[in-house]
């Protein structure tokens, strides 16, 4: 199912995985299928650490009286619950029969989470969440933060461009400079426009075929990973930045398989942290946070 990811190897490592998950739904009409459960599944094969997930369903009413086996907890629970991970959740839309937004999965202690509106126009509600995990460190009983947002971005060139730079503006007020981060999402940047706001920032772009460093350019189009149509991706909507860890390999989940799953194919990069000269450190026992609508 997945195109295959170098082994791991540092203990430290993160594997991290972008994915649009179309609400757990997949086809139109009478074709309509339900895929939240298979989809759990595929997740589990990719074996992830961290999951930035978006088009997730907290409640559809009218497909709860559809479909026999929708699941009674919102899709972050039902993921996260069949996983073993913390989840977190933010609602960015809400629809006549239900509403849906971007969540977070972590084999880590989520510390918080907060989320801002982006949305450049009624008609596409967008946001970002913003969630800081508890990290174990080498030295027993200290926690490093690692800062995660996950982005969904509108369908319009200009709102993307106007959404990228509140993003931006987002990151530098609200992540401290020296703090690990990891930002990822369906950029809907079809036409590979975005990147340069947050690579200013520091960020470095992993979306891409070959293992970028510290010095790459911003990657060109054909350089970087396709993730839609899941079938046959022909187009690289789909991004993950880092800054804090360098890029070991990238990976996808394409084909028949994941086709029946999403539109989207997932996108996986595994990552190993550079090192800090001082790292923030919190104390242990950090609570989970809860996810909210």
């Amino acid at each position: 199912m997945t195109r295959q990811t170098a082994p791991r190897e540092s203990t430290q490592a993160l594997r991290v995985a972008s994915y649009n998950i179309h609400k757990g739904v997949l086809g139109m009409g009478p074709a309509k299928r339900l895929r939240i459960h298979a989809l759990q599944e595929g997740l589990r094969a990719l074996q992830a650490d961290v999951v930035l997930l978006q088009e997730v369903q907290f409640e559809h009413r009218r497909h709860a009286l559809r479909f026999a086996s929708w699941p009674e907890l919102p899709q972050h629970e039902l993921l996260g619950q069949g996983l073993g991970m913390f989840a977190a959740y933010h609602t960015n839309a809400r629809t006549r029969h239900g509403e849906h937004g971007n969540a977070l999965l972590s084999r880590f202690p989520i510390l918080d989470i907060s989320h801002q509106d982006v949305s450049d126009h009624r008609f596409e509600q967008r946001g970002l969440l913003h969630a800081r995990l508890a990290l174990p460190r080498q030295r027993a009983g200290d926690a490093e933060v690692l800062h995660c947002v996950v982005v969904h971005f509108g369908l319009f060139r200009g709102g993307r461009k106007r959404q990228i730079e509140r993003l931006a503006e987002y990151l530098a007020g609200q992540v401290p400079a020296g703090e690990p981060l990891i930002v990822g999402g369906d950029f809907n940047d079809w036409r590979g426009e975005l990147g340069a706001e947050l690579a200013a920032l520091g960020l470095l772009d992993v979306s891409t075929r070959a293992v970028p460093t510290a010095t790459s350019r911003r990657p060109r189009w054909h350089h970087r990973m396709r993730t839609f149509p899941a079938l046959l991706p022909l187009m690289p909507l789909d991004r993950i930045y880092v800054r804090g860890y360098a890029a070991q390999s990238v990976g996808l989940g394409w084909g028949a398989d994941w086709a029946r799953l999403s539109d989207h194919a997932p996108l996986l990069v595994d990552l190993d942290p550079l090192p800090q000269a001082a790292p923030l450190v919190l104390p242990r026992g950090a609570a989970r946070a809860a996810s909210h609508a």
